[in-house]
């Protein structure tokens, strides 16, 4: 059973934006959607093979969780949750700024400030202080919002014309008002919320919150116990934990990219924890695999279809013999597509096809639609993990003799099966999506068919 989203893919939704953690989804000019994976990505780089499990669960129901307790203080995106990784939001213009609240020198902050930093996007700090020591009132410390997420002061914020003097003034008002909510509501359950990003935009030439809120990823927490216990040593519950792991577990100089499973899991029950602690409730956790839950909500709300089933074609040439196959895929309820991709020509698309398709959230077959020397079953076969299904488009029996053997014989490992006509080529795709709601459809066609030929026996008989 899958218990974590690392990839989030589907043929049958446009992927406007992979981010760190989240991918966004087209749904039109109004709404998106967002897919919170259970990624983890520290000092500006994604770590490899180091999901963590709940992860994007906990981000995203978080999230939500404090957009509803925030929107007396400003309006957000957020429109429905979906499913514990997914949410639909509003189509917003973004500032490319994060606001940035700090309450206690500590994290990156007190990094440049041991090595001699004074001044952090303008904000000043006087000589003297200990870690994690409380700032007399919690300052301001905003970042450009991109690849290296860079220190930058009002001044350059308006200079640069990232935001009008106006509009900043809101952020800056409504971000200390957001942090001193949630300080003041985590207080009363014994949380300090010690640090914070906000991130902006427009909607309908409102200014809303947007991205997430008081999040593991996006916070700092402190358990008030801990840190009045011992201060410097208190015990992050939150993602810089891992932050901490890596700095001490450097490689000639260079943090490691790989977390260790006992790492991963520590990570993973610390993010349930502070889950509850905020909520006063446990992660709602399915028994589901996470990929089916995931493919049952999103056809459910009718985002995607039962299934996808593409022809690929070698040239524009192929096409007539797609349209026939594509007839008979049509009163099935998927989603059909034509692409084309020569095996010889431009076989380098083949990754960016298997990229999709692979990680694909529904069930997808591929049908390859090319004949003289067919390549390209094989080079599709060979780098799918979904059924392949050629079909070539034979122009008479003669042409079938003397090039059926470039699509019979594959080589090891490129499990192509091969289907001369059209009509059976889309059965074949169909039967090999294994979907219950098609099986049924195919059980009532075949219970026709041998009625039909029952009844046609017995005309003849009569």
């Amino acid at each position: 059973m899958i218990n974590t989203l690392e990839k989030f893919e589907s043929p049958q939704l446009e992927k406007i934006h992979a981010g760190k953690v989240r991918d966004s989804i087209r749904i039109d000019d109004k709404k998106r959607m967002i897919v919170v994976t259970d990624r983890i990505s520290a000092f500006n780089k994604n770590l490899k093979n180091s999901a963590i499990p709940h992860k994007g669960a906990v981000l995203n129901t978080l999230t939500n969780f404090w957009f509803e307790k925030t929107k007396h203080i400003i309006p957000n995106h957020f429109i429905e949750q979906i499913d514990d990784n997914i949410t639909i939001v509003k189509e917003c213009k973004p500032i490319r700024i994060e606001m940035i609240v700090r309450a206690y020198l500590t994290g990156s902050m007190w990094r440049g400030y041991q090595k001699g930093q004074r001044v952090f996007s303008g904000a000043v700090a006087p000589d003297g202080l200990s870690s994690n020591q409380k700032f007399p009132e919690p300052i301001l410390t905003p970042t450009t919002k991109d690849e290296f997420d860079s220190e930058i002061s009002e001044e350059e914020i308006i200079k640069t014309g990232l935001v009008d003097s106006a509009t900043y003034q809101k952020m800056k008002e409504v971000s200390l008002k957001l942090f001193a909510y949630g300080s003041d509501f985590l207080a009363e359950k014994g949380i300090i919320l010690v640090d914070t990003k906000y991130e902006f935009g427009f909607y309908e030439g409102e200014l809303i919150l947007m991205d997430e809120i008081h999040t593991p990823d996006s916070s700092r927490f402190w358990k008030k116990e801990d840190y009045d216990k011992s201060p410097e040593d208190v015990v992050q519950a939150d993602k810089e934990f891992v932050r901490q792991w890596m700095l001490k577990n450097k490689i000639k100089g260079k943090t490691p990219d790989v977390l260790p499973p006992e790492v991963i899991e520590e990570t993973s029950k610390r993010y349930k924890e502070i889950f509850k602690d905020i909520t006063e409730e446990d992660l709602p956790v399915s028994n589901f695999d996470l990929t089916s839950r995931i493919y049952q909500n999103l056809l459910y709300k009718g985002y995607i279809k039962h299934g996808y089933v593409a022809m690929i074609m070698g040239s524009k040439s192929d096409l007539k013999h797609a349209e026939k196959i594509k007839s008979h895929l049509d009163k099935f309820n998927l989603t059909t597509e034509m692409r084309i991709i020569s095996a010889h020509k431009n076989g380098e698309r083949l990754v960016e096809l298997a990229e999709q398709f692979n990680h694909g959230i529904e069930p997808i077959a591929v049908i390859a639609i090319a004949g003289r020397s067919n390549g390209l079953g094989g080079a599709l076969a060979a780098n799918l993990n979904v059924p392949v299904i050629n079909c070539p488009p034979f122009s008479d029996k003669t042409d079938i003799m003397l090039n059926i053997n470039s699509s019979l014989i594959m080589p090891s490992n490129t499990p192509a099966v091969t289907v001369v006509h059209p009509d059976n080529a889309a059965l074949a795709a169909i039967r090999s999506l294994n979907i219950p709601q098609f099986k049924q459809q195919m059980a009532k066609d075949i219970f026709n068919m041998k009625e039909n030929l029952i009844e046609d026996d017995g005309e003849i008989r009569n």
